[in-house]
């Protein structure tokens, strides 16, 4: 029996089948593998029939998703996201496939929120969350209706960083390493985050207890660091030094803003923005008591940071597939 993995052919999709027997694994995406081409098969979930699941399927893994803060027109994360997992559940009905793995988002909590475990109300501030949301409910209402047999998992990652990927915590890293870093605020607002080698090591150990039922997990690596502490972390393993002079976060906003203007008359994506100031200056700090009752991670927060560090700006490998993400 095999496992499919929808949107395999991204930053954690293409980790976690390397990191398994790829023997064990199939990849449904719209785009072709960089590293898994011989087990890929082409589909856009957004088209019910392009999502093809091969016979012996007995596990999918959900990745496929639109996340970018900057994405264009706003319907797109429906389409994917909300309209997508509708079409896989019913390719999975007409399978006979019962054990779901779906990965989520943190992003339904919103933000500033006092450590949330998964029992915490949802508030989600921006597209992407209420997309992953509405997903998270089509997928409840489709365990309930018929739960016999079934297997869903649902896991609610913070924001994942790696060797190769190109998001948020890899500009955040590039900036420090360039010495001309400026803290926006007083730095102690916490930054959940999750090493790449980490979060698939979760799956696969999901994958592989099959166990009946529903839960949802956060996958967050702790213990989470404040953004002083982050800084410091980088600048000492890279020996540089950053300006002291912090900016407040009310400037900060007001340069987001004229960045989005800017970018709108330019038509353009700028690496600066509104919301991600904001993103930015926020605590996004996440419980993850429930994960850590039932996985031990095979890298702790730091050792994630190092070999990312490590492999980006102190030994810099000259990387040919890159992945670009938040």
């Amino acid at each position: 029996m095999k496992t499919l993995v929808i949107g395999g052919s991204g930053f954690v999709g293409s980790r976690l089948i390397s990191d398994v027997n790829k023997s064990d694994f199939y990849n449904l995406d719209k785009n072709p593998s960089p590293f898994h081409g011989d087990i890929t098969i082409c589909g856009d979930i957004r088209n019910k029939n392009q999502i093809k699941i091969p016979k012996g399927t007995s596990s999918v893994v959900l990745l496929a998703a639109e996340h970018r803060d900057d994405v264009t027109p706003s319907s797109l994360y429906y389409d994917v996201n909300v309209q997508g997992t509708k079409n896989v559940l019913h390719a999975m009905d007409k399978s006979g496939v019962k054990n779901l793995i779906f990965t989520s988002s943190v992003a339904v909590y919103g933000l500033n929120k006092n450590n949330p475990c998964e029992n915490h109300y949802v508030d989600p501030f921006n597209h992407y969350g209420k997309s992953k949301w509405h997903a998270e409910q089509i997928i409840r209402a489709w365990y309930e209706k018929d739960s016999k047999g079934k297997s869903v998992i649902i896991v609610r990652p913070t924001v994942i960083f790696g060797e190769r990927n190109r998001g948020n915590v890899y500009n955040l890293l590039k900036q420090i390493a360039s010495g001309k870093f400026l803290m926006i605020g007083g730095g102690k607002n916490k930054k959940s985050m999750a090493y790449v080698g980490n979060i698939v090591s979760f799956i696969k150990n999901c994958i592989d207890k099959k166990e009946p039922g529903l839960k949802v997990y956060n996958y967050v690596d702790k213990p989470d660091f404040n953004m002083t502490e982050l800084v410091s972390l980088v600048q000492k393993k890279i020996n540089v030094k950053i300006p002291k002079q912090k900016i407040p976060f009310w400037f900060g906003m007001v340069a987001g803003y004229c960045f989005d203007l800017l970018a709108f008359i330019l038509k353009k994506k700028l690496p600066i923005s509104s919301v991600r100031v904001k993103k930015f200056c926020a605590t996004t700090e996440f419980n993850a008591n429930k994960v850590n009752a039932v996985f031990n991670a095979p890298y702790t927060l730091e050792d994630g940071l190092n070999k990312t560090l490590e492999h980006e700006f102190i030994n810099p490998q000259k990387d040919d597939i890159l992945f670009f993400s938040e």
